[in-house]
């Protein structure tokens, strides 16, 4: 339910950061002759006649990269195209149909997610019917394009949108919520197959003091109050280098996949451990995904009444200053205590991060921050913020609409995040923020805008 991702994925060299760069109208990816430079995901915030959604670059398939980052950068694309609601198939107008091109076409045919096959390099319309042979990779409806031609470019945007799922009602959220899906991660022997058995009331997974037991990533149903639940329980992670066989690589990355499709994700720590460089790889990375968490301190039972749990929070927002919003839970799984209140909790922030704001009521508060704190003077002259409204839930997604991006800082982005955790129903979640320049076709909706100088237009 967060903003629909549109992902690029072809073979090397077929235009694919060109094309992410030609539709965002920025230069975002480096465009480079030489295979392989783009790596990792680059995301880029697009707005269509007022549909917003997620413009996504993604290496290219089937590169065997020289540092070795093949792997990474294969991981990198399955997990774009796990999210993606749809697909860009780039290929080359002038090269022609490659045994590469139908290798890609191949993996993409285990993926729901409508495709439009985009010939590009297109620069003449001669070249055109020469794409036509794209046809027989069966991914969908043909384009052909030039970014350095400025070919069709509005005909691919309103091809994106037609494919788009429908808009979320605003009163979506309220709606009778999905099944809540809980992925529990951690590192070794923290407790997380004790936690599931006692969820399940069932011996459903094999419990054992040898790190490592659990290997895969395993679904199991439990039931709360009447509402039906997934825990999804992860494998126990080591550090990186420490990963020895096959069988820990995907413990690994089916952990990972797990916290990219939960809706929240318990992150555990053993109460007579001290928090280390995997605790902090795991939160790192629930971060990066705009997960709601929260930190379970397990084993509670062998500190009740010699350790106050203030000095666990200390210990936790010492560690992880910039996650303070993260609620904790002091839980003990073998004998389920706390358990209860702990997932009730989690159902919580499974509503927030559901929720949404009216722009009126999110310019109000926006207005009062700016006039409390105005944003500091940036090259001499000072960065407007005209308006915000939120464009997305799962995660709450906010756009603010300002004179200059660049010159909005990074103290002051945190200054209204907190502003914003405080003041609206999403205080404890991840909010993604973005900041775009105020163009003159962006109207604030019902006029609820907001001057640069602190004062209501």
């Amino acid at each position: 339910m967060g903003l629909p991702q549109v992902v690029i994925v072809g073979r090397p060299n077929v235009g694919k950061s060109s094309l992410f760069n030609w539709l965002a109208r920025r230069k975002l990816a480096i465009v480079d002759k030489m295979p392989g430079v783009t790596r990792d995901r680059q995301t880029y915030l697009m707005d269509v006649n007022g549909r917003y959604f997620e413009l996504v670059d993604t290496g290219g398939l089937g590169f065997d990269d020289p540092d070795n980052l093949t792997t990474q950068i294969e991981e990198q694309i399955n997990a774009a195209l796990e999210q993606a609601a749809v697909i860009l198939l780039v290929v080359d107008a002038r090269e022609g149909l490659t045994p590469m091109d139908q290798e890609v076409a191949k993996r993409l045919r285990y993926v729901q997610a409508p495709t439009v096959c985009v010939a590009n390099k297109a620069d003449d319309a001669n070249i055109d019917p020469n794409a036509d042979e794209f046809y027989k990779l069966g991914r969908g409806k043909l384009l052909c394009t030039s970014t350095t031609q400025n070919r069709h470019r509005e005909e691919l945007l309103d091809m994106i949108v037609e494919r788009l799922p429908p808009p979320l009602a605003d009163d979506s959220a309220a709606a009778e919520e999905p099944q809540m899906k809980v992925a529990i991660v951690g590192r070794r022997n923290v407790g997380k197959s004790t936690f599931v058995n006692t969820l399940a009331q069932a011996e459903r997974m094999i419990v054992s003091e040898v790190p490592g037991t659990t290997r895969d990533s395993v679904d199991v149903q439990f039931e709360l109050d009447g509402k039906r639940f997934v825990a999804i329980d992860t494998p126990g992670l080591k550090r990186t280098r420490s990963i020895a066989s096959d069988v820990e690589f995907y413990s690994l990355h089916r952990a990972q996949r797990s916290v990219r499709r939960a809706d929240v994700v318990l992150l555990f720590f053993d109460c007579t451990e001290r928090i280390g460089k995997v605790d902090k790889q795991l939160c790192d990375y629930i971060a990066k995904q705009y997960k709601p968490c929260v930190f379970v301190v397990n084993k509670w039972d062998l500190h009740a009444g010699t350790m106050p749990t203030e000095k666990w929070v200390r210990y936790l927002h010492d560690t992880f200053r910039a996650l303070h919003h993260i609620p904790i839970a002091f839980i003990t799984g073998k004998s389920g205590k706390n358990m209860k209140a702990l997932l009730n909790h989690a159902q919580m922030l499974y509503k927030q991060t559901r929720q949404r704001v009216s722009t009126a009521d999110l310019n109000k508060l926006l207005r009062a921050a700016i006039d409390a704190n105005p944003p500091p003077i940036y090259q001499n002259r000072q960065p407007k913020i005209f308006f915000a409204t939120q464009v997305g839930v799962e995660p709450p997604t906010v756009v603010l609409f300002t004179s200059n991006p660049v010159g909005i800082s990074q103290t002051y982005r945190r200054y209204l995040m907190g502003v914003f955790r405080e003041r609206l129903p999403f205080s404890e979640v991840p909010i993604k923020l973005y900041l775009r320049r105020r163009e003159e076709r962006d109207k604030p909706p019902g006029d609820q805008a907001t001057s640069g100088n602190s004062a209501a237009t």
